[in-house]
């Protein structure tokens, strides 16, 4: 009896394909395993089976499917169900789910581009397909699979290039671009034979007459500690700073065998360590009542919201929960909103838990994605996994607990491309798929996740003792409005502020300077005619970026040199207005030339090592100053912060959005939260126009409450979220007048459908052009009692209708459901 798969295809198409199974394959295949098919005239896709069934497709003839990829299924049956709620929930399709969802290295195409590994070294023969595929990529050094079918006359050869990419002889393009080279150091350690107490009283004696070797020795054990439990990693650079010893004193001691120099990875996942280094820490009164509450709160509830203040140890908790868990034979995912946080987090993980942790996010090479997507599927799966939000799509065995950590981040919501999911949402539903639970931890809540909370939804556990009781930092207002009327600020920053970093730094103390745009200038302007440079592709001005001496759009990617003179009235004098980032650290490399200043923003961290350097130079002391944008707000912990600097407070507070006031308290609070967190209360200048905002007065007494409660009732009283569900619906086209026809007719018809009250639009979103597509949105709300199941059935409908129609045929629609 001839058999049918059903297939889910890697593009925005709502429906399934069905292809005929040739018997030869007909009992290797299952639901979940990956096929070959060809799709059009000349494509080919990786497709993942969704049914094998035996019901003929009528009215057309059924394509035969042309490899089979797999012998074990690459996706469980709660991952299915996982993908169907995000494309219903989100309006999107299984397709894009499935794009967003595996590794580039298990969704192969036509037109994925491959390359030749020049490293590559043969340990098992090819065959003559592969050789024939390997030869022609040493010649040309990347090429479409499609174009590779055509120079060879070959078909079908997605499997062939499978088998070499899993032998190493090619590499994905997105691979080696992705792809990154370890950042070593060089390290310091005694020779074998001297690491013992006995050994090390004899060198005490025998260099007593070379005092600076002594001194270089003496400071050596004290940052190892290697006669402890916990031998620590010593940089060479670290420990000449630390004596103010010349390399001769070094290489001396090199000479005689005391010391050895070794390359060591910075930043890197330590791929030898496989057994925990250390037992968990003992928690603290405060600490172990919440973890008792959160224990309880879970016997009732399936959420529970963690909501303990900046530095209260809530990592301590996760770690104590996620032994539990463990403990209980479960596996445990720990989501974090920024990659910028695994490192941190890596490292205390991993000392307790060792080869138990996997770490998955995007700068990852794709190799070792797909390495542990293929574990979590093994007898031998990582029982806890730490990552970003795309972490939520690995399959998992036996999950047990989920931990959404600083769940406010808007940062776990995609953006572009589709699924536009938020991870904390999902999160909660794919928990609950499984039947397990979900702690929500932050020190400044969503309003949506409290008002879960006031609803009974959600269980709360409050923390609000910080570690060791040292106090929130104190907040200082600075009304520069008034400073820059009486010329008293110097470029972005306030005498007070100044002040407190000198001394700050005078006491080896180090800073964090926030200030929440990146590049030099937001904008140069000419200052005789008002001129000022756009992107020729968007809506939008350009950034100027000093060190690469050009202007940047931040929407495409457009650049363009920096010109010399005005092109509308040939002036040559050029302004930067506001500042950036970049500016910033310009700026206080002037002010604090001894001080080791870095910058923490998209543009510094664009790689994995970038980052990790970064935050090890901060962390480890080298970095005395740390200039950032958000990045350095959520959840870094750092032991010598004893000042932080809000430079401009404005621009959060002024941003058109309904969520700004709320967003702007949870990133001055988060903020805040990095100083004094170890030893000593910290200060934190808070730099503002509006100093008479009752948010700034709310972030200055830690006043969430009086900020949450201003925010529901301003909510519920202009119907937003969470009272009422939202939906943008996001229309896009090259013609700027056909796309203003088109929003008026689907907002007529959505009117129509939906009730008048319910549609507000068309409007202009605040950039109304990127990459050359004019756009335009509608905003659907629906009261929470509404089916939403209906709502989307409606919008999905309204859409058909006005592609079907020809003059709207080049219509692009999307949808951002539950927009941040």
């Amino acid at each position: 009896m001839q058999k049918y798969v059903d297939v889910i295809l890697p593009l925005p198409l709502h429906s399934t394909f069905t292809y005929a199974l040739p018997p030869e394959f007909a009992p290797a295949v299952n639901v979940g395993c990956r096929v070959v098919v060809p799709f059009g005239r000349s494509k080919y896709y990786t497709a993942i089976v969704c049914r094998v069934h035996q019901d003929k497709p009528q009215g057309y003839d059924v394509k035969p499917l042309t490899e089979v990829l797999d012998k074990e299924p690459m996706l469980l049956p709660v991952q299915f169900k996982f993908w169907k709620w995000l494309a219903d929930y989100y309006l999107c399709t299984q397709g894009d789910v499935l794009k967003a969802a595996l590794p580039s290295g298990l969704k192969l195409e036509s037109e994925t581009v491959v390359m030749c590994n020049p490293d590559y070294e043969a340990t098992e023969p090819l065959t003559p397909r592969e050789e024939k595929i390997f030869a022609a990529l040493e010649n040309n050094t990347e090429q479409t699979v499609t174009a590779l079918e055509r120079e060879l006359g070959l078909k079908h050869i997605l499997p062939q290039i499978k088998s070499l990419l899993e032998k190493g002889a090619l590499s994905i393009k997105e691979e080696l671009r992705q792809n990154y080279k370890p950042r070593t150091e060089t390290h310091v350690r005694l020779v074998e034979d001297k690491r013992n107490e006995n050994s090390i009283k004899a060198l005490f004696d025998e260099l007593a007459k070379a005092p600076k070797q002594l001194d270089l020795l003496m400071a050596y054990m004290e940052m190892s500690g290697i006669l402890g439990q916990n031998p620590r990693e010593v940089a060479k650079k670290q420990l000449l700073h630390r004596v103010i010893a010349t390399p001769s004193v070094l290489n001396a001691l090199v000479e005689k065998r005391v010391f050895e120099l070794y390359q060591y990875e910075v930043g890197r996942l330590d791929k030898d360590v496989k057994l925990a280094d250390s037992s968990l820490n003992a928690l603290n009164n405060h600490q172990q009542k919440a973890f008792e509450q959160i224990a309880q709160c879970f016997q009732e509830k399936n959420v529970c919201l963690l909501h303990g203040v900046t530095a209260s140890g809530k990592t301590e908790i996760y770690m104590h929960l996620i032994a539990d868990a463990i403990q209980q034979g479960k596996q445990v995912l720990y989501l974090l909103p920024e990659i910028a946080l695994t490192t941190q987090i890596t490292n205390r993980l991993r000392s307790v838990f060792g080869d138990k942790l996997g770490v998955y996010h995007s700068k990852f090479p794709d190799a070792e994605r797909v390495e542990i997507w293929q574990k979590q599927l093994s007898d031998n799966p990582y029982k806890i996994i730490l990552g970003v939000r795309s972490s939520l799509f690995l399959p998992f065995q036996n999950l047990g607990l989920v931990i959404v950590d600083e769940e406010h981040e808007n940062t776990y919501k995609q953006q572009d491309p589709a699924p536009r999911y938020h991870a904390r949402n999902a999160a909660i539903v794919l928990a609950s798929m499984v039947g397990a639970k979900t702690l929500l931890g932050t020190a400044t809540p969503s309003v949506e996740s409290w008002y879960n909370v006031q609803q009974g939804k959600y269980g709360l556990v409050s923390l609000t003792e910080r570690y060791k009781e040292i106090q929130l930092p104190e907040i200082i207002p600075v009304d520069i409005k008034e400073l820059h009327r009486t010329k008293r600020m110097n470029g972005a920053f306030s005498p007070l502020l100044l002040q407190y970093m000198r001394e700050a730094l005078a006491q080896n103390e180090q800073v964090i300077l926030f200030q929440n745009r990146r590049g030099f200038a937001p904008m140069i302007e000419c200052h005789t005619c008002g001129w000022v440079p756009k992107c020729q592709n968007c809506d939008v001005s350009l950034t100027y970026h000093k060190g690469l001496n050009q202007l940047t759009c931040h929407y495409c990617g457009y650049t363009t040199p920096l010109p010399t003179r005005c092109p509308a009235c040939e002036g040559a004098d050029l302004r930067n207005r506001g500042f950036g980032t970049e500016k910033i650290e310009a700026d206080v490399q002037a002010l604090f030339p001894d001080a080791k200043v870095a910058r923490m923003d998209l543009d510094t961290t664009r790689t994995r090592t970038a980052q990790d350097r970064l935050i090890y130079g901060f962390q480890s002391g080298e970095t005395r100053i740390l200039i950032g944008t958000q990045m350095v707000s959520k959840g870094l912990d750092f032991d010598n912060v004893s000042v932080v600097g809000i430079l401009n407070a404005d621009t959060m507070l002024n941003f058109p959005d309904f969520r700004s006031y709320e967003r702007a308290f949870q990133l001055m609070a988060q903020v805040a939260g990095r100083a004094g967190r170890k030893s000593k209360r910290g200060r934190v200048v808070l730099q503002t126009k509006s100093i008479d905002h009752p948010i700034i007065s709310q972030v200055m007494n830690n006043d969430f409450q009086g900020m949450v409660n201003h925010e529901l009732a301003e909510r519920q009283l202009f119907r937003y979220s969470p009272y009422y569900r939202m939906v943008y619906v996001y229309l896009k086209n090259k013609n700027e007048k056909l796309l203003d026809l088109m929003a008026q007719t689907m907002a007529g018809k959505l009117r129509q459908r939906l009730g008048a009250s319910r549609v507000l639009g068309p409007d202009k979103p605040p950039v109304a052009r990127i990459q050359t597509f004019y756009i335009k949105k509608l905003i659907v709300k629906i009261e929470t009692t509404a089916s939403m199941t209906r709502v989307r059935q409606e919008l999905v409908e309204v859409q058909k209708e006005m592609q079907a129609e020809d003059q709207f045929k080049s219509l692009i629609v999307y949808y951002d459901v539950d927009p941040m």
